[in-house]
């Protein structure tokens, strides 16, 4: 008797929502179906990332970090457009003396392309620039 009950309730919640979608959907017309679209960017390791790099700059030392003996990684947020150009660099960890320098640094770094399905996307990965002092 619970199975006739559950099946007789599953039909009726089955037509309830059917006669609810055509009447909403009463004078309109259908919207087309699009093929999936390509992600916008897709995320990649930093392994990943580092195999693609063709081009990078040494962030330059602050002085008064290097004063201050400062030293540690920065790990950052990079964008990267299908170029390989990095568009956008956003901290995510590290000391605040050291950020700006591996921002400016890595803002200047150039990647081949990541291709996904033959085709260059947008990457975002993460960068970790690290500082340390020579000597004493």
């Amino acid at each position: 008797m619970k199975r006739r009950f559950s099946i007789v309730l599953i039909v009726a919640l089955a037509a309830a929502a059917s006669v609810a979608q055509q009447s909403g959907n009463e004078g309109s017309t259908p919207e087309p179906t699009q093929p999936s679209t390509k992600p916008l960017r897709v995320r990649v390791s930093a392994n990943v990332s580092q195999a693609l790099l063709i081009k990078t700059v040494p962030p330059q030392y602050p002085k008064d970090a290097r004063k201050a003996r400062i030293q540690g990684a920065v790990v950052l947020k990079a964008l990267i457009d299908k170029e390989g150009n990095v568009e956008d660099v956003t901290l995510i960890s590290g000391d605040p003396k050291l950020a700006p320098a591996a921002i400016d640094a890595v803002k200047q770094w150039r990647y081949k392309p990541y291709l996904l399905n033959g085709e260059p996307v947008w990457v975002e990965t993460q960068v970790t620039v690290n500082f340390t002092l020579s000597g004493g």
